[in-house]
């Protein structure tokens, strides 16, 4: 799946990432190089994503949720939830190279909100919606496919803050659901929860040459 292939980060993250996820066309890399400025420009100023990986930012923050199109399948008119979007990742990305589905991104730190607002504008992207508060204060009808998070909580809190955000349904790939990307041994917290993921993906294992540690990404089938 992945080639082996690659140049250093430092002489063309760009080149490396395409080799990575050689599905994505090229308009979407266009947008989101466009994006990992903006996101570098914001960081100096507001902390967003720790400063020690701002010289890798593509291949380690970007690719990290880019892993998740290597799984996903939408249909068109797909809702998705970003839970703690912090500098809208995996949010943003995921909405560049889903143009046919609806983003809601969410964070309870205004000036985030703010950042992410910023960022969205001068993209022209006009499939995400942004909105600051926690998800429990999400109005109770609204329904999405997906929820997701990057590292935002423990597992069993976050299930528990947005199983009941969920819409049914299996005509999407993987099957309606929380998609989490957790970082970490999650063994530990899964046993005391009594929670059992349909799928769990070792992305360390499937994108050796990004070094992302010990990631994982999991998929709760509601």
């Amino acid at each position: 799946m992945w080639s082996n292939n690659l140049m250093s980060d430092s002489q063309d993250p760009w080149g490396t990432l395409s080799n990575w996820f050689p599905d994505l066309e090229e308009d979407k890399w266009v947008r989101l190089q466009e994006y990992c400025e903006l996101l570098r420009e914001w960081n100096a100023k507001i902390n967003l994503v720790s400063r020690k990986d701002t010289d890798r930012l593509e291949t380690k923050h970007l690719a990290h949720c880019l892993t998740i199109t290597q799984f996903l399948r939408l249909m068109p008119k797909a809702r998705l939830l970003d839970v703690g979007t912090g500098g809208g990742l995996p949010g943003i990305p995921l909405a560049i190279c889903y143009p046919q589905a609806h983003f809601t991104l969410i964070d309870s730190i205004g000036k985030k909100v703010m950042v992410v607002e910023d960022m969205i504008q001068k993209l022209g992207l006009n499939n995400i919606e942004v909105r600051r508060g926690r998800v429990e204060e999400l109005p109770r009808k609204r329904r999405y496919d997906f929820v997701i998070g990057r590292a935002v909580t423990a597992l069993p809190t976050f299930f528990g803050w947005v199983q009941d955000k969920i819409a049914k349904g299996g005509k999407h790939s993987p099957s309606n659901g929380i998609l989490y990307l957790k970082g970490g041994d999650y063994t530990e917290e899964l046993k005391t929860s009594g929670l059992h993921p349909a799928k769990i993906w070792n992305l360390d294992e499937l994108l050796p040459e990004a070094e992302l540690g010990e990631k994982y990404l999991i998929h709760f089938k509601i």
